[in-house]
């Protein structure tokens, strides 16, 4: 007989059970393991969102990082704001101009300087992966109302809040 995959929630439950037998602080587990299989779960989604959009996960840090900043970036900001080396974010680089997703120019301030910005393709590309995953993301919440999606994401930015206060 085939074993049957015990679902999320069981999962779950399980870690839970496994981390208070060793000494965790029940509530605190209950938290950060769900946080955890959250992540889990979504980043194997968005995974495979980044494969069908032929999109590797550095370049996609990349796109995100320009659309957050709202502005042009330097390649050396781009590689601390994603955690590579110079030389592995002039690879991004190029491999997104290629594409025309996109484009550098020179600083006009500092013609030394080269400056990153997202074209009208590469905007597009992050408007669709956003409206795809907020499907997905949106799914994931139905069963929560209105005031408790608010109340949740409320508890959640506290504690984020906290993490700057974290030696970790």
């Amino acid at each position: 007989m085939a074993k049957r995959t015990p679902s999320a929630q069981e999962l779950h439950r399980r870690a839970v059970a496994t981390y208070v037998a060793a000494g965790g602080e029940e509530s605190v587990q209950r938290v950060i393991t769900a946080v955890q299989g959250l992540t889990k779960k979504l980043d194997q989604w968005y995974a495979r969102q980044l494969t069908d959009l032929d999109v590797s996960s550095g370049e996609w840090a990349v796109v995100t990082s320009l659309a957050k900043a709202g502005e042009a970036l330097t390649p050396s900001q781009l590689a601390e704001l994603t955690n590579v080396a110079p030389s592995s974010m002039t690879h991004r680089l190029d491999k997104l101009a290629e594409r025309g997703l996109v484009e550098r120019a020179a600083d006009p301030d500092n013609r030394t300087r080269i400056l990153v910005s997202l074209t009208e393709a590469g905007w597009g590309l992050f408007s669709q992966a956003i409206r795809d995953s907020d499907v997905v993301e949106s799914d994931v919440l139905q069963d929560l109302g209105d005031d408790e999606r608010a109340e949740l994401a409320r508890l959640l930015e506290v504690v984020i809040a906290r993490l700057d206060d974290i030696d970790a």
